[in-house]
């Protein structure tokens, strides 16, 4: 299959476009189709391992990897040693009429692992399909989990380095510790003195830019992204989606061909964009809701189809989702306008050059009829929380309570009871201090790791090894750049 860029002027194999991150053209890797799951495959796979269940979906879109690569990589990646659930994302009932799709099972305890240990075997054999035989530099922009989530998937894997970019104070205490904290000969963290956008579009540029790719070179470097505009991020979160049907099939919570809703936190549209592309392959779906946190502007843009960053960003408890440019969306776009490349370059000119862009009332519409969004403040999360610990005894994170919180008001508007699952997509420990307050009023004064113990004491939820070990790491990375220096960073932690 080929795969081309959302701006029309590149088409590559699957290897090449997950090597190369991001197209030279500024946009972003799409498949050439869909290939379809049929019917009597879904049924099937309800009997299949999460690994064998992720080979069969992969192969779809990765064609020029053979399945002895994709099973040996799946493998490695979903080991007993990094997942500590023997389902690798398995679903919970919630209530009668909603399941969570817990993602927090992995080294890092946030969604982002589920791709960010498959993509370091990708790049490799990526790297070695395409006759690439210098240092692969990882450069990633995160708000907060896929920064420590790269930094794992990469740490002392040979022939690639990782450098990641944080907002300064944009992210979790436990987020930053985990970054700061790691490991391995290979790996970089520096703090970005602005917002995650800042971050994003830095790294984008440096991507862009052809100094900066030759004066990379001249050390023996080739660039590469972890970010989900990686092609090799969002295909393996497609697995999850099928493999969340398969289970409620297990299950006997629906009948073969019912459809479903899924409903997911999101801050850079990846993670939803997974299920669109898994609904486009033949997953039964009645509806994508799409939830945000007061940085609303997808919720916004759903409603109005005018996408506008002229708005004050916030600072929320749910800081992963705290974004105004979702880079992800280019690619819905694609589709929402019938794959013309130049109508994509135009509003992501609007956008860069004017805050916004417009994508009509017909094609507002058509997203409609696919997607339903809408946002929680802090106060709706943390009452999120509490409902649901209250009324079911399950424990929420932040952005997980975004998304709770969202399925409810759109039950109210719509009516809709189909069956829903929300996609959990981190441990309630890593924003331990917020789920607590959420609980009892009281944040343990902002310490992680006593609200941790708390929390531990009233849920009787096992507190993580990974949060346990945390708080005697030694911090290793202290680099700190402003916007525009971001290029300089790199050249000096890397050469």
């Amino acid at each position: 299959m080929s795969f081309f860029s959302t701006r029309g002027e590149s088409c590559v194999t699957a290897s090449q476009a997950i090597l190369r991150g991001i197209a030279p053209d500024g946009g972003l890797y799409v498949p050439a189709m869909f290939q379809a799951v049929p019917p009597e495959r879904l049924t099937t796979l309800t009997d299949m391992k999460y690994e064998e269940r992720a080979v069969i979906i992969l192969k779809r879109f990765l064609e020029d990897f053979s399945i002895h690569e994709i099973e040996d990589a799946v493998k490695a990646a979903y080991s007993p040693e990094r997942f500590r659930h023997p389902d690798v994302a398995p679903i919970v009932k919630m209530d009668q009429a909603t399941w969570a799709l817990e993602l927090f099972h992995g080294p890092t305890l946030a969604f982002k692992d589920i791709a960010l240990q498959l993509l370091p075997h990708l790049l490799k054999l990526s790297a070695e399909k395409n006759g690439e035989d210098r240092e692969v530099c990882i450069l990633v922009a995160t708000s907060g989990d896929t920064g420590k989530a790269a930094l794992e998937g990469f740490k002392d894997v040979p022939g690639t380095s990782c450098t990641v970019f944080y907002p300064l104070d944009g992210v979790s205490d436990v987020q930053k510790l985990q970054m700061v904290t790691t490991g391995g000969s290979n790996t970089h963290v520096i703090a970005v003195k602005g917002n995650f956008d800042d971050a994003q579009t830095g790294v984008k540029e440096l991507f862009c830019s052809e100094s900066f790719r030759e004066e990379m070179a001249k050390h023996g470097k080739v660039l590469s992204s972890a970010n989900s505009i990686n092609l090799g991020r969002l295909v393996p979160q497609v697995v999850y989606y099928f493999s969340a049907y398969a289970d409620l099939l297990k299950q006997h919570a629906i009948a073969a061909g019912d459809p479903v809703n899924f409903c997911v936190p999101t801050g850079n549209f990846g993670d939803i964009l997974a299920a669109y592309y898994a609904m486009n392959m033949g997953l039964p779906v009645n509806k994508l809701i799409c939830a945000s946190n007061r940085n609303n502007v997808l919720s916004d843009f759903f409603q109005t189809g005018i996408y506008s960053t002229h708005r004050t960003f916030f600072k929320t408890i749910s800081p992963s989702m705290d974004i105004l440019v979702s880079s992800n969306l280019e690619r819905l776009l694609y589709e929402a306008a019938d794959r013309d490349g130049a109508l994509i370059r135009t509003w992501m000119t609007q956008l860069k050059e004017n805050g916004s862009y417009s994508v009509g009332e017909q094609r507002r519409d058509w997203l409609l009829n696919i997607f339903w969004g809408d946002c929680a403040d802090n106060k709706d999360t943390l009452g999120e929380i509490k409902k649901r610990w209250e009324q079911d005894r399950y424990l929420l994170d932040p952005h997980t309570a975004v998304g709770g919180h969202v399925l409810r008001e759109y039950r109210k508007a719509t009516g809709d009871d189909t069956p829903t699952v929300l996609v959990a997509t981190a441990s309630p420990y890593k924003f331990a201090a917020d789920v607590l307050s959420a609980l009892t009023g009281d944040n343990a004064g902002g310490d992680p790791f006593k609200a941790s113990e708390e929390l531990e004491k009233i849920t009787g939820i096992p507190m993580p090894e990974q949060v346990k070990t945390l708080r005697d790491l030694p911090v290793r990375h202290t680099a700190e750049c402003f916007k525009d220096r971001m290029d300089k960073a790199v050249l000096d932690e890397t050469t």
